[in-house]
């Protein structure tokens, strides 16, 4: 098998208007492209998607394309609020030569399963590039892994799954129900990605990854030369910054933790109340202090 990849999940900053300030996109890739990781993941749960138009959105696929050297190394999130938006942003992908599609359930209203996959299999048959499915349960419909399995198995285009519903069980089963096929399976919960690469997983897209990739690097990399002592005591430090940023609501603990890199991401989507306020200079405080000795693990 391949050495294990990791895939860095990319914050979205913003300016004082909402829109995506692209100076500092490009030096958040810089960083991640130079603390080596393998690749980039733009447009899901971590870049907060919901809160872009589709240009926007199209702008940070091209700008992540440019900064990568071409899109061999960039999965791009399609999720959106109809099947047209998303197959617009899938050309947006496919015009830069992304590497494939990352694409999340439906988000709001409630389907069924059936649902779930009539819509993958026609996005996948209508954009016509390799499709990751994304099965991201606490924001969008949930993903059965029975329907996971028959659209890998029966899906031309459905080359694999990015699982992010923290069910250390899927991992075995995923694994499993592969065997030789060549799906590509890539662990979306950063708790995780060691029993994922030890289950015979492909690697992971890594939210954490985009404000301390070195890490989540480390984690991939010592499994990989067999360093399996090493791979457990990173993955410890990794479960402890998940643990002290799973208080708030996804992603604002990533975009604190990129302040503490040097990189202002702009406001946050809500106004903060005095407790998150409060919440958010502790957490500073104490990654700044926690990061040189989680560094030496």
């Amino acid at each position: 098998m391949p050495a294990p990849e990791l895939f860095a999940a990319v914050a979205t900053p913003v300016r004082e208007d909402g829109s995506p300030d692209i100076d500092t996109f490009d030096r958040v890739v810089d960083f991640l492209v130079d603390a080596g990781v393998d690749g980039l993941c733009v447009g899901g749960a971590t870049s907060e998607y919901p809160h872009f138009d589709a240009a926007e959105r199209a702008r940070l696929i091209e700008r992540a394309a440019g900064r990568l050297g071409g899109g061999d190394r960039l999965l791009v999130g399609v999720g959106a609020s109809n099947v047209r938006r998303t197959l617009h942003l899938a050309r947006a992908a496919e015009a830069v030569g992304s590497r494939a599609l990352l694409v999340p359930m439906p988000m709001f209203f409630r389907y069924g399963q059936e649902d779930l996959h009539a819509y993958c299999a026609h996005v996948s048959r209508a954009a016509r590039m390799p499709c990751l499915l994304y099965d991201l349960p606490d924001f969008t419909n949930g993903l059965a892994p029975e329907t996971a399995v028959a659209l890998m198995s029966r899906e031309e285009f459905i080359v694999g799954l990015k699982d992010s519903s923290g069910r250390a069980a899927n991992l075995p089963a995923f694994a499993e129900a592969r065997g030789s096929r060549p799906w590509t399976l890539l662990v979306g919960d950063d708790r995780l990605l060691h029993l994922g690469l030890a289950a015979g997983w492909n690697g992971a897209i890594s939210g954490i990854a985009c404000f301390c990739p070195e890490l989540l690097v480390g984690v991939t990399r010592s499994f990989a030369r067999g360093d399996l002592d090493r791979a457990v005591r990173l993955q410890q430090r990794v479960d402890e910054l998940v643990a002290r940023i799973t208080p708030f609501p996804a992603p604002w603990g990533i975009r604190a933790g990129l302040a503490c890199r040097g990189f202002d991401t702009g406001p946050l989507p809500l106004p903060l109340s005095a407790g998150r306020e409060r919440q958010i200079r502790e957490f500073r405080e104490w990654f700044t202090g926690w990061l040189p000795r989680a560094l030496d693990a």
